[in-house]
């Protein structure tokens, strides 16, 4: 049977295509695709046509090539098993479980040392992405012992911050997003409250994170930060128009606004960490949680199309979708 690859082919259109499949190069190997993961921001703003078509899609990623303009294929989250080696490659790879950041599609070829091996299973490896992101942001952030703190957007990236805040011996924890489902998940994982954007008081915080990817909610986070405080910001918003108050109670605030992005380490770490220190605490941390609650849909790639209709339209009803391949 032929391989299957995904393209976005516009606004709001998704193709998957039959493909031949790859014979890995000397220095190469094939994975077959087990599960792959959709992003419900970066990959929403790609289906919506919110990202400009001449914006690099990922210089740090080779899989990743290119900029986004249709037809493209994108992803980064798909765990698979290695299932034949190039002449140069230790046969030891084969049928090793790996995960890689890479497009939606059934077999791909890939330099051994871009591939991230697992012992996790499919369902708990497909998060290591997000939740590289999330220990990024707080790594960021650097919360104090006692810090009050409160997370805009309880999406997957979210949700999986919000887990590991937890950890941390803070004084409160507040989480905001519109869907009840997912505010019920953020207390599972350890906020203190969860209340939806129109219910947050005034909470003096000492971090905020803004996740939500809703270019609103960045004025919020500002407004719920105190006294010098600071907002990490995760979301990116494509081509969405922000728009900030920042009137005379920002000017006196002191508050620090700083992005956080996980393609690269932050150079105030640089000196102690590298993206595979990282990835290693990542793994180890999925290892040991519980995130079945997080992933809520599993679809056959033939039914992409489906699957990102649900997340663009029905975002109450999904919160980690991900893609199947058999």
């Amino acid at each position: 049977m032929p391989g299957k690859e995904l393209y976005f082919t516009g606004s709001e259109s998704v193709a998957v295509e039959e493909a031949p499949i790859p014979r890995p190069g000397p220095a190469e190997v094939r994975v077959r695709t087990e599960l792959s993961g959709i992003s419900p921001g970066t990959e929403l703003l790609v289906y919506r046509g919110e990202v400009s078509s001449q914006f690099d899609t990922d210089e740090t990623i080779d899989a990743l090539a290119g900029t986004f303009s249709y037809p493209l294929r994108y992803g980064y989250a798909a765990v698979g098993r290695v299932t034949a080696v190039g002449d140069g490659v230790d046969d030891d790879w084969l049928d090793q479980r790996v995960f890689a950041f890479n497009p939606h599609e059934s077999h791909f070829l890939a330099d051994p040392e871009t591939l991230v091996p697992t012992t996790l299973s499919p369902e708990r490896a497909v998060f290591i992405p997000n939740a590289e992101a999330a220990v990024n942001f707080v790594m960021d952030a650097r919360p104090r012992i006692g810090s009050r703190v409160v997370v805009f957007g309880q999406g997957p990236v979210g949700l999986l911050t919000t887990a590991v805040l937890a950890e941390f011996p803070l004084t409160s924890l507040v989480t905001v997003d519109p869907c009840q489902r997912r505010r019920d998940l953020s207390e599972s994982f350890g906020a203190d409250r969860s209340v939806a954007p129109e219910a947050l008081a005034v909470e003096d915080a000492d971090i905020t994170f803004e996740l939500s990817g809703n270019p609103t909610a960045l004025d919020d986070a500002i407004d719920a930060t105190g006294y010098a405080g600071q907002v990490v910001v995760g979301s990116w918003y494509g081509t969405k128009d922000v728009q900030l108050a920042l009137g005379s109670d920002y000017h006196r605030s002191h508050i620090r606004v700083r992005s956080s992005q996980v393609s690269r380490i932050d150079p105030d770490h640089a000196d102690r960490w590298d993206k595979d220190r990282r990835l290693d605490v990542v793994r180890s941390w999925l290892a040991e949680r519980d995130l079945s609650a997080l992933l809520t849909h599993q679809i056959p790639i033939d039914r992409a199309a489906e699957a990102y209709r649900l997340l663009d339209e029905r975002p109450d009803d999904a919160v980690q979708v991900v893609l199947s391949y058999e």
